[in-house]
This record gives C-alpha cells, structure tokens and sequence, in this order.
C-alpha cells in the first residue's frame, strides 16, 4: 500500500481560499461616504448645504466661481493641514486619502449648475 501526502495541494487550496475570502471582503466594504463625512466634519463650519458661514468666513461652495478658481490638490492640501491664519483645521489625522478624495468629491457635487 502507498500513502501519498496532498498536503501541498491542500496548503494551496487553504491560501487560494483565504485570498478569494480577502477580495470579496475588500469588495463588500462600502466606499468612504463623502456626504457622511462632510456632515460629520465639515458642515459645523461650512453649513449643512456647503453654503458656508459668513461669520467664519468659509467658503460657498455652491458658488461656481469658487469650484472654477479651486484645485482638487489645493482642497486635499486644506483637508489634510488646514488653513493657516483660518478656522480650518487640518483632518490628515483623523481621514485617509480615500475619506479625502470622497469628501472632495462630495464638494465638487455640490456646485450649483
């Protein structure tokens, strides 16, 4: 009688399974929610519209001269460090690159049209 071992075989098909479980979890987590998380973050000082607030000085970013005149790397720079001689703190801290890039799109969708 022959004993043959598959163990190979079946530590290849155990890593191929954890793989596959990896990627369907990856893809079942939802994307960052940029509404979210300017409401979460953003809105005490932009406004809940993204209109700003005359008091603190924001900007209206409904307005489409403002979405014309602003940069995508510009708003990521403000997110992430803040706004020297502002309220504007910066969220490097407390957003990932991904959180940012939803939170600027989200204000990107909010320019009047």
């Amino acid at each position: 009688m022959k004993v043959t071992s598959n163990f190979g075989h079946t530590r290849s098909l155990v890593a191929a399974g954890f793989l596959v479980s990896s990627l369907a979890f990856q893809a079942a987590l939802p994307a960052a929610d940029g509404g979210l998380i300017f409401k979460r973050n953003c809105a005490i000082c932009h406004g809940a519209d993204g209109k700003g607030i005359p008091t603190f000085k924001t900007p209206n970013f409904t307005d489409p001269k403002w979405q014309a005149s602003a940069k995508d790397k510009d708003i990521r720079e403000v997110i992430k460090n803040g706004k020297k001689g502002t309220l504007m703190q910066g969220f490097g801290g407390q957003l990932n690159d991904q959180e940012i890039s939803a939170l600027i799109g989200y204000i990107r969708s909010l320019k009047k049209k």
